[in-house]
């Protein structure tokens, strides 16, 4: 089952203040709240209002974030809609599969949909910051959908799943299994990158293939907050054995535990 109160709807580099408030309006049509804009290309806000029939709400509440790792920093999971069916090393997952894994990861925290610009839609790196992707399957006279249908398509099967019977909903998790947030892996994946470019394990000139590989792999996992806390600490305490930071414990300062770690 999938809440509504538990999905973050993110517009990535929107355009145009009608598709915005179109997006407002099927949000408000199925009981979905949670909208953010990240890095938009429009700040004419009001002007969304025209077509948000009865999605004003949404439009009040919606937030602004600079970039995609800030828009999705307190998601445990997010699904990345595109038009194209071949990403290297990844595979598409079809609507009903993706809306099933945003239920299925909701029980761990909150969960994000994310929408590409009208001009471009989601690149390979910026699909990358989502854990998956889906595509919805169209005829080939006209692969692209407008971004307010495909999000009207999306957000109907989502509504559709938080309908399910309780018998088919799957339990929540209890609160010390919070699922790590996507903004704590992020936050690992650099301290990662610190240590490993010290290591000499990566390449300096380009570090991030390998790293993306990496931060996934974590998300996969399914981590708990508090699982990729401890490595976090873990790599801050290693960046500091290898001369990295200062008070490295192997020079004299006391070594503190994962718990007493800022």
């Amino acid at each position: 089952m999938l809440a509504a109160v538990n999905l973050t709807v993110v517009l990535h580099q929107t355009r145009s203040p009608d598709n915005l408030g179109a997006v407002a309006r099927v949000m408000a049509n199925f009981g979905f709240s949670r909208l953010i804009l990240s890095d938009p290309a429009t700040y004419s806000f009001r002007a969304a209002e025209r077509l948000a029939v009865k999605g004003d709400a949404v439009l009040d509440a919606m937030a602004v974030a600079q970039n995609l790792p800030e828009a999705l920093k307190d998601c445990v999971y997010a699904v990345g809609s595109t038009s194209r069916t071949q990403i290297e090393g990844r595979t598409a997952l079809t609507p009903e599969e993706a809306v099933a894994r945003l239920a299925e990861q909701s029980r761990r925290g909150r969960v994000a949909l994310v929408m590409g610009g009208e001009q471009r839609g989601l690149s390979n790196e910026e699909l990358a910051f989502c854990t998956d992707f889906l595509v919805i399957p169209t005829s080939e006279v006209q692969p692209s959908m407008n971004l307010a249908q495909a999000t009207g398509v999306l957000l109907y099967l989502c509504s559709r799943e938080g309908r399910k019977p309780a018998e088919e909903a799957v339990a929540p998790v209890a609160p010390e299994q919070e699922g790590a947030k996507m903004g704590t892996v992020r936050a690992l994946g650099e301290r990662m990158r610190q240590v490993m470019l010290e290591a000499q394990f990566l390449n300096p000139q380009a570090p991030e293939h390998i790293l993306m590989e990496l931060e996934r792999s974590l998300l996969r996992a399914e981590l708990t907050q508090r699982e990729a806390e401890l490595w976090l600490t873990a790599f801050k305490h290693v960046g500091r054995a290898m001369g990295g930071g200062k008070g490295t414990p192997g020079k004299g300062a006391p070594s503190r535990g994962p718990g007493q770690d800022n």
